[in-house]
């Protein structure tokens, strides 16, 4: 594990910012709890680009405090007392001093405010991502997302973009609470074949949140923040801890939240002719998510539907899919064969949680 714990400032005199040397957690002043003084404020609008402290923002960006009120609508913050809104083509960005080479994770809280097709751009260059805002799958209308990077450099600009054109250029969403971690991509192993199997390696959890981390499809994330898999659907699933949710084990796991358009996939090495199995546990996140759940796994041609019946209180139950392999490489792929509300709170995506994950060859007697 390397060490970051010393901060090296490096005194960048293009911007007369600083860069930081990373350490897993919060961005200095990644929560937004240090604010513009007043007189760099009109209303909640910012004005100066160096203005909230430890980072440089572009374009309409408003400090809100929580509480606050538009309209009719009253704006959350969810981690302290105060968040930055991002209007049209506004945005917010750090310099940050990281490992060349290696991959990391940003995990960030975001929060459609009155525009119904919200979308962030998220980049570290070269690499770069457009995460849409449309589906909520919270109901206190907040998530929080994970988008991952490989460091070309050792000291990256991380920027989130607003690309909205609204009418209303206060219409962006709101942001919070955005963190960073290294991520040590694992290895297949003569105990698992699949990489990261048990989903302990993965994105940055906020220890005070209780709702997740959602990581979206691959096709706007080239480095998956879950390593070793692949989102490969149109909606995201859910990275969930042991400290807020039931884990089938360990202190990691995954919610299929989102039914059929919720999967995850693996490609592993396999021989052809040769007998494996594919064997994981299916339960639920202890969440109020309850009724019939199930989840189709698949490895290569051949699949099997796992029945679960949640209470909504935890538990989970073994699943074992025996196949043999008929090419080089074979595909393991999860999904939800259907949509579920929490049964508190029908405005909830929710679904079954996977974890435990173990392919490995059989030996013939």
């Amino acid at each position: 594990m390397l060490a970051f714990a010393v901060l090296l400032p490096l005194l960048l005199c293009a911007t007369g910012e600083a860069a930081f040397a990373f350490t897993d957690g919060l961005l200095p002043n990644g929560n937004f709890e240090y604010g513009p003084k007043p007189s760099q404020m009109k209303g909640t609008v910012v004005i100066g680009r160096y203005s909230v402290p430890k980072w440089e923002i572009s374009g309409f960006v408003e400090y809100i405090e929580s509480g606050h009120k538009q309209g009719d609508m009253l704006l959350v913050v969810p981690e302290g007392a105060f968040a930055v809104r991002l209007g049209n083509e506004a945005s917010i960005k750090q310099r940050v001093n990281v490992v060349k080479g290696m991959y990391y994770s940003l995990t960030f809280s975001a929060a459609r405010t009155c525009a119904q097709e919200e979308k962030l751009n998220v980049s570290v260059a070269p690499d770069s991502g457009v995460l849409p805002m449309q589906t909520l799958y919270s109901s206190n209308g907040w998530d929080s997302y994970a988008w991952a990077f490989q460091a070309d450099y050792p000291v990256v600009e991380v920027v989130i973009h607003n690309p909205g054109v609204e009418e209303d250029p206060a219409c962006g969403p709101l942001i919070d609470s955005i963190a960073l971690k290294a991520l040590y991509p694992p290895r297949p192993t003569n105990k698992n074949l699949l990489k990261n199997g048990d989903f302990e390696e993965g994105p940055y959890l906020f220890p005070n949140t209780s709702w997740g981390v959602l990581i979206p499809p691959n096709i706007e994330d080239d480095h998956s923040p879950l390593p070793g898999w692949m989102v490969e659907s149109l909606k995201a699933v859910k990275y969930i801890d042991s400290d807020h949710f039931a884990v089938p084990g360990g202190k990691r796991a995954v919610e299929l939240v989102a039914g059929k358009e919720s999967a995850i996939a693996q490609v592993a090495r396999t021989i052809p002719g040769k007998v494996y199995t594919l064997t994981f546990a299916v339960g639920d996140a202890s969440n109020s998510c309850k009724g019939s759940m199930v989840v189709e796994a698949f490895a290569g041609r051949d699949t099997v539907k796992v029945p679960y019946e949640s209470k909504g209180t935890g538990g989970f139950k073994r699943a074992i899919l025996r196949f043999t392999a008929v090419t080089t490489r074979t595909r393991v792929m999860f999904l939800s064969t259907f949509y579920t509300m929490r049964s508190d709170d029908f405005s909830s995506l929710c679904g079954p949680v996977i974890d435990d994950i173990k392919l490995l060859s059989v030996r013939r007697p």
